[in-house]
């Protein structure tokens, strides 16, 4: 029996010397061209963005044993998935540019940096009191990875961090609410940062009642899914003024050239770049290699997706 066949969406050798010699290694991306070695892919390592190309080669993979995304979500994948295939996410691969990304949104909203910007735009010199991060109260809304490295980068900046997640518990960093307390925790918050993954629990989970729960001039930034929010009711705060929005992700991508969305001043939207920086790809290097060595010495793989999340 020849040796388990891995596909790789990228070269070989960016993985570095000394991969495994029990596995053979070929370049393939799905979304281009599906070579006859298909049916013998043991390992498959899908491209970053999954697309119809990659969804319909996958069932044609008779002897895959791992799907391997480069994503932290797993919600557009799992329903290609065949039965007795492990999954596993890309856990830690977008820690760190999905967290600049979220501090960067969350200080453009609070400095109101696109009136700046469209200030600049007029050549008027607006001048302006501008809402500082610091001292402010933060709810981050997913404790993940992901969630851990936005902390961590919020901590230069003199803030009080709610952290909440699927359920309650206790940690080195501090206590943890679960989703069902998120009502009472956004009471007093100046900025809600969405980081929870898309699942049964958190579609729709910030809905008009949360909305409206929030204060006044509160910042929501959405980093997870975009039907984790309901986007009217969003719309609604945001053409009262009441609210501000900074979102990374929307329910409809990409957005459509005449969204309402596009014109609401108090909205910064970024085009789902949360991973597409230049941090991804040595994290995502070094995680590959790694699932590869687990796989080739038999030993378990991280980043199994075997539950809610």
């Amino acid at each position: 029996m020849s040796d388990p066949l891995v596909w790789l969406p990228f070269d070989p050798a960016e993985l570095g010397a000394g991969l495994p010699t029990t596995l053979r290694y070929e370049q393939v991306d799905p979304r281009e061209h599906v070579p006859d070695s298909v049916e013998d892919v043991a390992f498959f390592v899908a491209p970053y963005g999954m697309d119809p190309n990659v969804a319909d080669a996958v069932p044609r993979m008779r002897s895959l044993q791992v799907l391997q995304v480069l994503s932290a979500g797993v919600d557009n994948v799992r329903g290609i998935v065949p039965e007795g295939v492990t999954l596993c996410n890309g856990r830690g691969i977008h820690d760190t540019s999905t967290a600049e990304l979220a501090l960067t949104l969350t200080l453009a909203g609070m400095n109101d940096v696109p009136g700046m910007v469209r200030d600049q735009q007029r050549h008027h010199w607006g001048t302006r009191w501008r809402t500082a991060l610091a001292d402010r109260r933060v709810v981050l809304v997913g404790y993940g990875s992901i969630g851990g490295a936005i902390e961590a980068r919020l901590a230069p900046f003199e803030v009080e961090v709610v952290r909440v997640a699927r359920t309650a518990r206790d940690t080195e960093a501090g206590h943890v609410h679960a989703f069902t307390e998120l009502p009472g925790l956004v009471a007093d918050a100046d900025v809600v940062i969405l980081i929870c993954p898309l699942t049964d629990e958190t579609r729709g989970l910030v809905d008009a009642d949360l909305l409206a729960r929030m204060p006044d001039g509160a910042l929501l930034v959405n980093m997870a899914r975009g039907p984790v929010v309901d986007t009217d009711a969003l719309v609604a705060e945001l053409r009262a003024g009441r609210l501000r929005a900074a979102v990374d992700v929307l329910p409809t991508e990409p957005l459509p050239a005449d969204s309402e969305l596009w014109d609401l001043e108090n909205l910064l939207i970024s085009p789902h770049v949360g991973g597409a920086s230049t941090a991804m790809w040595p994290r995502a290097y070094r995680l590959v290699r790694a699932q590869l060595e687990r796989f080739a010495a038999g030993e378990p793989l991280a980043g199994v997706m075997d539950g809610a999340y």
